[in-house]
């Protein structure tokens, strides 16, 4: 008879791979510290710096339900336009307090979100494009008509906005704005890294491998959608309404697909389903367009369209796929 198995003996569970963790990385925070260095190291870039930041939070709202909850969307604008036309115009009615402003922004992507969330997740793929594409083009089409509140073709002007927390006031230079940016950002990743890393997170994806099983477990699919689509909405009205305070300006364009179109490219770019992807095609999508676009005016997206298409086809899961393939690779090789 052998005797019992010691402490030591016993052998121990593997660890499990590609499931969510709470724990920060280092990676992680190096990401983080880049995005810090970059207001020093370019400070004549801050201006693009915040529109780069603005967009992708937007790319990190569409993340959490293209990437996690399988929810395609052509029509995302929609509650980006809001929250910036929500921040814009009580800017320019008066009240330009930039955190309470926000909030509004937020709150007014949100209950859109919720509102035409029921439209949204009823369907298939296509059903979903349609519809998506449809709440942008009606909302495009009502701020065109309700020019009295809005502005119309012309855009809203007179969007006045007061000093952050009564002390930093933007500036020219977009040194208040990307501080500003980047901080709402970090705030608002934290929040959806918290998300995907649940429970909750964890039921998102299984519904987006196989929506058909996830009732026989008793997962409510309905709610977790409504619920993740009334987030993802809430946060990209954030990034409208930052847009908005930041620029003092909201025009159509807010509404327009392009903005949408171009979002799916940034997602795709970087890597959906990672987050981090969402930040990273983001950054390299704006970078390569303004330097293509000023190292060519004319053909510029052509070698978007290009490096687009690479990425598609050779780095599997965007280029935060292709560097885990390449990392994978190589660590097995050395093994």
């Amino acid at each position: 008879m052998s005797p019992p198995a010691t402490p030591a003996s016993v052998p121990t569970a593997a660890p499990l791979h590609g499931l969510p963790t709470d724990r920060w990385r280092r990676l992680e925070v190096a990401f983080w510290l880049v995005a810090v260095a970059a207001f020093f190291v370019f400070p004549q870039h801050r201006v693009i710096g915040n529109l780069i930041l603005i967009t992708g939070l937007f790319a990190v709202s569409l993340d959490l339900i293209l990437g996690y909850a399988g929810i395609v969307s052509l029509g995302h604008a929609a509650y980006f336009g809001m929250g910036a036309y929500v921040a814009g115009i009580l800017a320019a009615r008066g009240w330009g307090e930039p955190l309470s402003g926000l909030l509004a922004a937020g709150f007014g992507g949100a209950i859109l979100g919720y509102a035409t969330s029921f439209l949204v997740v009823r369907g298939s793929d296509l059903a979903r494009l349609m519809v998506t594409l449809g709440i942008g083009l009606m909302l495009y089409e009502a701020a065109n008509q309700l020019s009295s509140l809005t502005g119309g073709a012309d855009g809203l002007s007179g969007v006045t906005m007061w000093k952050i927390l009564g002390t930093f006031s933007f500036d020219l230079a977009g040194s208040a704005a990307y501080v500003y940016s980047l901080v709402v950002l970090f705030a608002l990743f934290a929040v959806a890294r918290r998300i995907v890393s649940s429970p909750f997170g964890l039921g998102l994806r299984g519904i987006r491998e196989n929506v058909k099983r996830m009732p026989a477990i008793g997962a409510p699919v309905a709610t977790r959608l409504v619920a993740i689509y009334t987030v993802s909405a809430a946060m990209a009205g954030v990034a409208g309404g930052l847009l908005a305070q930041t620029t003092q300006f909201v025009g159509l364009d807010v509404f327009g697909f392009p903005r949408s179109a171009d979002l799916m490219i940034m997602l795709v770019l970087g890597g959906a389903g990672r987050l981090y992807g969402a930040l990273v095609g983001t950054a390299v999508f704006m970078i390569a367009h303004h330097w293509l676009s000023d190292l060519n005016p004319i053909y510029w997206q052509f070698w978007l369209g290009l490096l687009l298409v690479v990425v598609v086809l050779y780095g599997r899961g965007g280029l935060l796929g292709a560097l885990d393939g390449l990392r994978e690779r190589f660590g097995s090789g050395r093994k």
